[in-house]
């Protein structure tokens, strides 16, 4: 495969074959136009973890698990937990810069030995997060949009097919945006973060001032109520911890951008750090002032289609016109979630189809020269999650285990390639121009025995005692893609899928120039080709 060393000097088209030119010595050709800054990559991280919307579509979990000490503390304590993630995940990204993200990560700190059945295990835990992870938050995005109705017409309750035609209509949109508006995703990036901030402050302003009567200090920072939820005590706090770590998952996603971002090595490790500690701040400010101001608890439980929200902002503003405004504002941040996180889990198909292990990989890797995107990819990413959205009309609480399944199958992904770099010494990332340093040890250790702790919870039923209707079907829809993922390996990935295309055998970290792919000489902006390379 030949790379093309444009002209110009030292500049963007340099900086352009130098990514392209890593690239292929990954396995891969440059498909995707690299027009991504990292402010945009960071602000697709932050959309995707979407603070305000997140935060408050699962805001029922908290009240029945903990209330104040729940929300706020919890939410501390898992964005710390999360930065460690992030870090981790940084640092391996500065290595491997590619789509494939976190499994193809697994396959290149494994031995060649187990290089497949690593990237299998983990491309599918990747795929099925990235598809639920968008599952969940458009789902959420259309009964919050319903739950608008139920501020003048407080006897409105959605029956289960105007919440699936909703949920449709909000993919839909979604879709479309991917498509016709994939030149401008840069600036829908980028105008996400302005319009998160900007909403943060607006609702922060407006119910500190409007609200008569307010929560003390004590409630909102020492008060713990777990009665509700029917969990031993001390037990529903961690229940209620799945709030804060499914709004907390979406960081990993952005890796699956790092073909369309110049110098992805430096600012794609970047993004999904400083987006964390964004989105952890962002939630802090945003919660104080809910807290303070929070109505009646089970006035709020008792929300017919569990989003109370809105009823919140009516109650604090005072009228049910106050009280869109502000839930229009949460709205707005669907949008960019939406739109956000179907990017990503397009372009996580994308990779994991290159690699031929999706049935009909020929059709979902095919990049669509008109939109410059994987539109196939895109088009399977949606069609599974309004396929799956038909749970609902199984179970009431079909989110709790949308929200269940994406945070455990994201955390066990992210928590792979982790595992494989401790197990191995951390000798690739050694060198990481994002390097964790002698604190590497233990905060990947660290991360890995709340990934196991997290996987336990986020199973369990937000509250008890539990009817079918009521149950998390998180284990369940996780066994199922599992049942999928190994029935299709036994088919064809045991025969064919070899993995991503790594070296014979190498040592972590080792780079291994590829057969007629220029290396770029940023310095002194010449082209150099590789000469006794070993072909991959």
């Amino acid at each position: 495969m030949e790379i093309t060393h444009r002209k110009g000097g030292v500049g963007r088209d340099n900086v352009d074959g130098a990514a392209e030119a890593q690239l292929a010595k990954m396995g891969y050709q440059s498909e995707l136009p690299r027009n991504l800054s990292m402010l945009s990559v960071l602000g697709l991280s932050f959309a995707i973890m979407a603070v305000p919307f997140g935060l408050s579509t699962t805001l029922y979990i908290t009240l029945t698990d903990g209330q104040s000490v729940t929300i706020l503390w919890g939410w501390v304590l898992v964005s710390i937990i999360s930065l460690s993630i992030a870090a981790s995940l940084a640092e391996i990204c500065a290595v491997y810069p590619t789509a494939g993200g976190v499994y193809y990560w697994s396959a290149m700190l494994a031995t060649r030995k187990y290089a497949p059945v690593a990237s299998w295990v983990t491309g599918w835990l990747t795929l099925v997060g990235n598809w639920t992870v968008t599952l969940s938050i458009n789902f959420s995005g259309a009964q919050l949009i319903l739950s608008a109705i139920s501020l003048w017409d407080e006897d409105f309750v959605p029956n289960q097919w105007q919440t699936i035609l909703m949920f449709w209509a909000v993919m839909l949109v979604c879709m479309l945006t991917n498509i016709f508006g994939a030149k401008y995703l840069d600036l829908i990036n980028k105008i996400c973060i302005y319009w998160t901030g900007a909403s943060v402050i607006i609702i922060l302003i407006t119910l500190l001032t409007m609200t008569d009567t307010k929560r003390s200090g004590e409630f909102v920072f020492a008060h713990y109520d777990a009665s509700a939820s029917g969990w031993p005590s001390g037990w529903a706090f961690f229940v209620g911890l799945l709030q804060a770590a499914y709004t907390l998952t979406g960081y990993g996603m952005v890796a699956s951008m790092c073909e369309e971002v110049q110098n992805p090595e430096r600012e794609v490790p970047k993004a999904i750090v400083l987006s964390v500690a964004a989105a952890g701040v962002t939630g802090f400010i945003y919660l104080i002032p809910i807290l303070f101001v929070l109505p009646d608890v089970q006035l709020l439980l008792d929300v017919a289609n569990g989003q109370p929200i809105g009823l919140l902002f009516k109650t604090a503003t005072g009228s049910a016109g106050g009280g869109f405004g502000l839930l229009f504002l949460i709205l707005g941040i669907l949008f960019f979630a939406g739109t956000g996180a179907l990017t990503a889990a397009s372009r996580c198909t994308y990779a994991f189809a290159r690699d031929g292990a999706i049935p009909g990989s020929r059709l979902w890797k095919r990049v669509d020269k008109r939109f410059d995107i994987p539109l196939w990819a895109l088009v399977l990413s949606t069609v599974v999650d309004c396929l799956l959205g038909l749970i609902y009309f199984g179970s009431s609480a079909a989110f709790n285990s949308f929200t269940g399944v994406a945070t455990i199958c994201l955390s066990t992904s992210y928590g792979m390639p982790i595992l494989i770099s401790v197990l191995r010494k951390r000798r690739a990332v050694k060198h990481s121009n994002f390097s964790l340093g002698r604190f590497g040890y233990f905060i990947n250790i660290a991360t890995l025995c709340w990934i196991c702790l997290a996987v336990v919870l986020f199973c369990m039923p937000v509250s008890l005692p539990v009817e079918a209707a009521s149950m998390n079907y998180a284990s369940v829809v996780f066994a199922g893609f599992a049942a999928i993922s190994v029935i299709w390996y036994l088919i064809r990935g045991r025969k064919d899928f070899t993995g991503p295309p790594v070296p014979v055998d190498v040592a972590p970290g080792e780079e291994v120039p590829v057969v007629g792919v220029e290396k770029t000489d940023l310095e002194g902006a010449s082209p150099v080709v590789a000469k006794d390379t070993e072909k991959l």
